[in-house]
Order: structure tokens, then C-alpha cells, then sequence
């Protein structure tokens, strides 16, 4: 008979990480991959988002007016006769909307139209020949159409049915120019094999026509898209269409990028998409402030100033007759209120998104909430780990409620929660006692924490090292008509501020102080790629003009600039033969021009600009200042003069100016500057690199200046 040995602590508390890190794993890749956007779980969790906090319509460029259950029972039964519709169209028209929306399909021939409804009768053939000489009701309705800016409708088929599309042209274009990346892009859009349109006659009249399809998922309404492939041809959405009729715009354009759509353009307005072309709408309950019957317009009872809106849509909401479909909001709404609220999103710009690194956010929650979990399980009490996954899942609804009311951002947390409700379960199941971790491989992780730490720590000591050193030194110069000096102090172990001096001939000095947007490393690295960029730009046009140089500055800084940085910039260039400064300033500091002699201290304030990075082809002018012997210049970043001490008080530039008021020389401006401001703070925090650069005009030879 063969024993088996009991299980130790250790092998237990393996076997539940190892089972937990498997599940977490599993998890985690179903959630990075974005799995769960098949299954109802998480729409469903999206809508109650939208239950709880529905979009508030305080205003809407929007008019519905509805073939109602009172228009039915004062105009007669539906379908009207499209001579109705066209004085409907006409009398909207006449109030001078922008555009006109008519949420009806008419694909065949008006029966109500005399020459079809007497075609059976037997009558007399002068009577049929005054018949045919009138025009048709199609004919009537075209000419309303032709005569106002109306969008009309398509509704895309899942088969086809071989008639041409009447569409006003939608081009695609790649950010990046490539026709590969487009076709990758085009083939995410919604796609149908056919479309149900108006006869020819309404579709030549029309200004527009748009598709009026949603992406109907489990019944419910969530997503639209703004831009559809009908069997080839690209189609806008109704909404999308009426905009573009509204603004005047000859076509749309579909921007993509790395195989997805991005934005769909009309004129100037810019509306983001998701991959495939479509939007999610942010509903907002319905509201009869939106709807005018069309009784009311066309007896005259509707102010005039509700038809003057931007948009006033054409639609049938009567009973059993419209086309209601369900919303998130767990209400049905007829199929033009869905449009209306489509506009109102595209006004407002108030889309729900869906953004690409959701899943990656989603994923690395679950990660770390199950992380949590698997550690905690061995070495605390069930009802410890219990309260954690609580916890987690609390917050995790509290992250997406959050993030959809501040930003209008689509995070699930429905299926982490889920996720996580089952890894405990599971881990529960496996072992109820895990009462200690592995304190060994704990102090382990601590111990390579802290050695990773101080490698870090001592990177960064060298990178600041690195980044002083690179700065010139005042005596490299070798100008003895100028005098110069400068100090940095970064706020972290490397900084984002710089500055530059070196001669650009025999007669002239260039200088430049600038300050990265940011502190620490990035702000550094950038500083040093824009401070390398300034020089050689410099260098290769040593005679042109500063504005020209600087703006050659901006396009190099701003070509490679994926994290959005900018920089402010001072750059001067001093004849010292003469005197003459000229000097452009991007947005930084303005600088003190301070004449011991005379006793005067005064702020530059010409040559303003943005800062590099910030404006693209900005044309900077420069400005120009006659120096007198002995004159300093004296340059500060936003870091002294928006130093604070431990009450929280702004260093500010009249303290400054006072300090410079008592100097006579670049060298004293520099050091009293630097030890006004050490004193001041009083010991507080740095909260930003400080640096100050100073330069003194002696005159057109050494001894000039006294």
C-alpha cells in the first residue's frame, strides 16, 4: 500500500497561482482581443450607461415635422398624395431651413396620380388628352425637390438589385498616401450588396440622398454608419448627407489611417468615425420640443422660427405606421427622431467613443485586479480576498460610469467583472486556506525593486551630467565685446529648459533660451533634438533673416513631434561691431534690456510669437534694438519668475526686475538672479527647471563699455 505524502504549503500555494495565472492569462487575451464586443454582455452594460446619464438636448438644430396620428386624421390616410408633399416641402422651404430631410421611400410611381388612378376608367379622349398634359404627382414633387435643399432617403438591402445609386460623390484618401492602406480601410465599412431608392425623377431632384440604415444589434439601435459601401459605390449616411446639403459642400471625404476609417470631412467639419465608418450616438430621451405636426405647418400654425432651424427632417411617426426602432434607452423612437438625434450628435460633437486602446485598458485592468487576487488568496482570509474582488469590480463600474459622464468614453466593465467573479470563484474553489505567501521570493521582488530603482536613479544622475555638459560654457565664446553668462537648474534630475550661444562670424552672436513644455526625461530629450535642430538651421543660413530662420526652426521641431511637445524660444543675434540686436521671441519670458549707466531697466516686448511647435508656417517677425556700451540682456525661463515659496507665493518679474536694478555686469545679473531666487523660495520645492542667460554689449571694442 503506497502513502501519498501530504501536499505542502508551497505546492499548494503553486499550484493555485499557477491555475490562477492560466485563467488570468486566458481572460486577458479574450479582453485585449476585444472578444467580447460579439456577445450581449457588454452592450448591454454600454446601454445602461446611457440609462443612467442620457444625453441632455438643451438645444437642437433640429425640427421633426411628423406625418402624425393628427395629420393622418386631418389630411387623410397615408400614403398622401405626393402633391400633399410637395406643398409640405414647399411651405417648410419658404421659411429658408438649410436643408430638408424626407425620411420616406418612394420607389414607385405615386398611385394617387390622376393619369393612374383614371387609367382603368372609361372616359372620354379629350378628357384623357387635358390628363396627360398635366403633369404627374411624381413630376409635382420633383419640382417642390428641385426647388429647395432636400436630402432624401436610401435604405441599404442585404441583396441586390442592379439599379443605379444616386449618391453626390464621397472620395477616400489615407493619411499616409497609400492606396493599400485605403483598400484595407474601405474594406471595413458596412456593406451592402443593394439599395432601395426613389424613383429616378425625386433622385435627380433631390440635392442628396443618404442611406438611413443603423447597425441593429440584438435589436436595439447602437451604432450608425456614417459612410456605407452599396455594391462599390460609397454612400453617406441620411444625417451625413443633410450636412453636407447644409453647408454648400460639393462631395465628403472619408480620411483613413493604417487601414481604418478616421473621420468622415464635410467642408470644413470634421467627424470622427470608429474603424468601420460608423459612430455610436449619445441619445437623449425623446423630447416634443424636437416635432411640429405637418397639419400644423401646412395650416399655418407653426412659428416661423421653427422652421428656420438648421435641419427639419420629414418623417412618419404615426401609430402603426412609422418605423419605430429601440434605442439604448429601453424606449423605441420612430425612425427620423433616430436621425434627429444623429444631427444633434454631429452638432453638439457629442459621439460616444469607443477608443482603439480600450481593450488594452480593459485587459490591464483584469490583469491587475486579478493579480490582486491570485496574491492575496494564499495569504489572506476569504473574507479579505472577497472584499478585494468587491473592491475591484466597484471600481471598475465606478471607472466607466467616470470616464462616460466626464468624457463620453465606452469602457467596459461588465466583462472584466464577470471575468473576475469567475477567476474567485475559482481560486475559492481550489483553496479556501492559503494562509501565507513566499516571503523569500517577496523580499526578492523588493530587493530588485529597490536595485532597479537605484540603477535608475544613477541613469538619471549620468543623463544630467550629459544634458549640463552639452551646454556651452561662457568663455567658449571668445568675443571679448561681449560678456556673457548662464546658469540651469532643472527641477528633476534632467530638465527641459536650453539655451545657446556661439559666434555666427566675426562680428556676430547668436543666442537663444528656450524651455520645453514639461519636466524630466522626455522634456530633455526633446530639448537637446530642438536645440540641435536650432543650431543647424542657424548655421546653414548664418545671413537670413531671423523671422525666416526661427519659422525654418518651427517646421524642423515640429516634423517629428508625435507627443504633441512645444517649445518657447528667445533667439537674438548681436552685432558686436555696432550693437545692433535683432531677436525674435516664441512665446517665451520677455527679457530686460538693463543700462547700468543710466540706470534703467526696461522689458523687450516686440518680435512676439507662438511658441515652436504650436502654429504650423508661422511667419515670425523679428524686432531690433540699438544696445549702448554697457547694456545687459537678460533672459529668464518661466521658472523663475514663476517660482514659489513654501506660502505658495509667485517669485514674479517685478522682484526680478528690482534684483537687476542693482547689477551692472551679465555676471552679477546672472548670480543675483540665482541667489534672489534660492532665497526667496526659502527652501521649497522646486516645481520647475530654472534658467537665466545674460549678455553685456561692451562696445565696439573691449574698453567701449568702461
Amino acid at each position: 500500500m503506497t502513502v501519498t505524502a501530504p501536499e505542502t504549503p508551497a505546492l499548494r500555494t503553486a499550484r493555485l497561482r499557477i491555475a490562477g495565472t492560466a485563467l488570468v492569462a486566458v481572460f486577458a487575451i479574450v479582453l485585449l482581443f476585444d472578444l467580447p464586443r460579439t456577445l450581449p454582455l457588454r452592450e448591454a452594460f454600454f446601454d445602461s450607461l446611457q440609462q443612467a446619464m442620457p444625453r441632455r438636448a438643451e438645444t437642437t438644430p433640429v425640427t421633426i415635422v411628423e406625418i402624425d396620428d393628427r395629420s393622418i386624421a386631418g389630411l387623410g390616410r397615408w400614403p398622401w398624395p405626393r402633391t400633399l408633399l410637395a406643398e409640405l416641402v414647399r411651405v417648410i422651404a419658404a421659411h429658408g431651413p438649410a436643408a430638408i430631410g424626407v425620411d420616406v421611400v418612394m420607389s414607385e410611381a405615386d398611385p394617387l396620380s390622376p393619369e393612374r388612378t383614371l387609367a382603368r376608367v372609361g372616359i372620354d379622349r379629350e378628357l384623357q388628352q387635358r390628363l396627360a398634359a398635366l403633369p404627374t404627382n411624381d413630376a409635382t414633387l420633383a419640382a417642390a425637390f428641385k426647388a429647395a435643399p432636400v436630402v432624401i432617403v436610401i435604405a441599404g438591402l442585404t441583396v441586390a438589385t442592379g439599379e443605379p445609386l444616386h449618391v453626390q460623390p464621397v472620395f477616400i484618401r489615407d493619411a499616409s498616401g497609400t492606396a493599400d492602406a485605403v483598400d484595407r480601410a474601405r474594406a471595413r465599412l458596412t456593406r451592402f450588396a443593394g439599395a432601395l431608392a426613389s424613383l429616378p425623377v425625386l433622385s435627380d431632384a433631390a440635392s442628396g440622398a443618404g442611406l438611413i440604415n443603423g447597425d441593429d444589434s440584438q435589436g436595439i439601435v447602437r451604432r450608425v454608419p456614417l459612410v456605407a459601401d452599396v455594391n462599390g459605390t460609397l454612400a453617406p449616411a441620411f444625417a451625413l448627407e443633410l450636412w453636407r446639403v447644409a453647408l454648400g459642400a460639393r462631395a465628403i471625404r472619408v480620411v483613413t489611417s493604417d487601414g481604418s476609417i478616421e473621420s468622415a470631412v464635410v467642408a470644413n467639419q470634421v467627424f470622427a468615425t470608429e474603424s468601420d465608418g460608423s459612430v455610436r450616438p449619445y441619445f437623449a430621451r425623446r423630447n416634443g420640443d424636437r416635432s411640429v405636426s405637418a397639419v400644423d405647418v401646412l395650416e399655418g400654425r407653426v412659428p416661423a422660427d421653427r422652421l428656420r432651424r438648421s435641419f427639419v427632417l420629414i418623417g412618419v411617426s404615426a401609430l402603426a405606421l412609422g418605423d419605430n426602432l429601440w434605442t439604448p434607452l429601453a424606449e423605441k423612437m420612430p425612425g427620423v427622431e433616430l436621425h434627429a438625434q444623429l444631427l444633434e450628435n454631429m452638432d453638439a460633437d457629442a459621439f460616444l467613443r469607443r477608443p482603439a486602446w480600450a481593450p488594452i485598458v480593459e485587459a490591464l485592468a483584469f490583469v491587475v485586479l486579478g493579480g490582486l487576487l491570485i496574491g492575496s488568496m494564499p495569504r489572506w482570509s476569504v473574507r479579505s480576498a472577497t472584499l478585494i474582488a468587491l473592491a475591484g469590480v466597484t471600481a471598475l463600474v465606478l471607472a466607466s460610469f467616470t470616464l462616460f459622464q466626464a468624457k463620453r468614453l465606452l469602457l467596459d466593465a461588465a466583462t472584466p467583472g464577470v471575468a473576475i467573479a469567475l477567476l474567485f470563484g475559482t481560486l475559492l474553489a481550489m483553496t479556501l486556506a492559503s494562509a501565507t505567501r513566499n516571503r523569500k521570493a517577496l523580499q526578492d521582488v523588493v530587493q530588485q525593486q529597490r536595485e532597479a530603482s537605484a540603477r535608475v536613479e544613477g541613469e538619471l544622475q549620468a543623463a544630467r551630467r550629459i544634458q549640463l555638459d552639452t551646454l556651452p560654457r561662457p568663455e567658449s565664446l571668445q568675443e571679448p565685446r561681449v560678456e556673457l553668462a548662464a546658469f540651469m537648474e532643472p527641477a528633476l534630475e534632467v530638465g527641459g529648459d536650453l539655451y545657446d550661444f556661439y559666434r555666427l562670424d566675426e562680428g556676430r552672436v547668436f543666442f537663444m533660451l528656450g524651455d520645453v513644455s514639461g519636466k524630466g526625461l522626455p522634456a530633455s530629450i526633446f530639448m537637446a533634438v530642438s536645440k540641435a535642430l536650432c543650431k543647424s538651421t542657424v548655421l546653414r543660413s548664418r545671413d537670413a533673416d531671423l523671422g525666416v530662420l526661427l519659422a525654418q526652426t518651427n517646421a524642423e521641431v515640429s516634423r517629428d513631434n508625435p507627443a504633441a511637445l512645444f517649445v518657447t524660444a528667445f533667439v537674438g543675434v548681436l552685432d558686436a561691431r555696432t550693437g545692433e540686436l535683432d531677436y525674435c521671441n516664441a512665446g517665451q519670458e520677455n527679457p530686460w534690456l538693463v543700462s547700468p549707466d543710466r540706470g534703467r531697466v526696461a522689458r523687450l516686448t516686440d518680435g512676439d510669437g507662438p511658441p515652436l511647435c504650436a502654429v504650423d508656417a508661422f511667419e515670425y517677425a523679428p524686432a531690433r534694438v540699438q544696445l549702448r556700451p554697457g547694456d545687459v540682456l537678460c533672459l529668464v525661463s518661466d521658472g523663475v519668475t514663476e517660482a514659489q515659496n513654501a506660502a505658495s507665493e509667485l517669485y514674479g518679474p517685478k522682484r526680478a526686475e528690482r534684483v537687476l536694478e542693482t547689477t551692472r555686469t551679465a555676471g552679477e545679473a546672472v548670480m543675483a538672479l540665482r541667489r534672489d531666487v534660492v532665497a526667496f523660495a526659502g527652501g521649497a520645492a522646486q516645481s520647475d527647471d530654472q534658467t537665466v542667460l545674460a549678455l553685456q554689449w561692451r562696445g565696439p571694442s573691449p574698453a567701449a563699455g568702461g
